[in-house]
């Protein structure tokens, strides 16, 4: 299938989960260096438990300052409920130390001045942040228009017929980026995700009542 047909099903995916689930508007709820954190506290976790190790850290603290400067048993009882405390708690550790030996001060607003590119390759060269956690950075702190593709993500779209169902998560992020338009790229992550929660889950997708069943591959077969 040639890019072009791919873009023309992604915008009538797009405009049919718009329709079952609302239009999502982009805004930003926390600054850059705080989304970092919070997306490094978001893995291998629920959204649920990672909110919660996220605001028990936030409550915790005065400023990530002193969260760079506690120690990481102190910071992993902090978030121990997100999962993987003290694995997480070295990474976020890390991270705020590379950011002020590198910038002099804890904050990535200056970001927002470089090309995405720059910017994802500038985040990426912190202790465990690899391209998705780069890329949740820069679309939901500053909005971006860079595609983080996590699981879910790769899941539906495999399943949807958009990328090669044995692309890897690397692949996956370049194969989208050259198909979804830069407009779309906040609007497809959020509807992919919340369609992947409420109907195309891992084990039972529940296919006969689902929005995209005319246009998925995966039905057709």
């Amino acid at each position: 299938m040639t890019d072009a047909l791919i873009k023309q099903r992604i915008r009538q995916i797009l405009d049919l989960l718009k329709e079952e689930y609302g239009v999502p508007e982009w805004q930003s709820d926390y600054d850059p260096l705080s989304v970092l954190v919070q997306t490094i506290l978001s893995q291998n976790t629920s959204d649920a438990n990672s909110r919660g190790a996220f605001q028990s850290l936030m409550a915790s603290f005065d400023n990530w300052e002193d969260v760079a400067d506690a120690d990481v048993d102190t910071i992993a009882s902090c978030i121990k409920c997100g999962g993987l405390g003290r694995i997480k708690a070295q990474r976020v550790k890390q991270a705020l130390e590379e950011i002020m030996q590198k910038r002099g001060r804890l904050e990535l607003d200056f970001l927002n001045q470089l090309t995405s590119s720059g910017a994802e390759g500038w985040l990426q060269q912190l202790p465990g942040v690899g391209l998705k956690t780069a890329r949740c950075v820069l679309l939901f702190s500053l909005g971006m228009p860079v595609l983080p593709v996590d699981t879910h993500i790769l899941r539906v779209t495999k399943r949807l017929g958009l990328i090669s169902p044995k692309a890897s998560l690397h692949e996956a992020h370049h194969s989208l980026e050259e198909v979804v338009l830069p407009e779309d790229i906040y609007q497809f992550h959020i509807l992919i995700i919340e369609h992947e929660r409420r109907r195309c889950q891992a084990r039972r997708p529940h296919c006969q009542g689902c929005v995209l069943k005319r246009t998925c591959m995966s039905y057709n077969l």
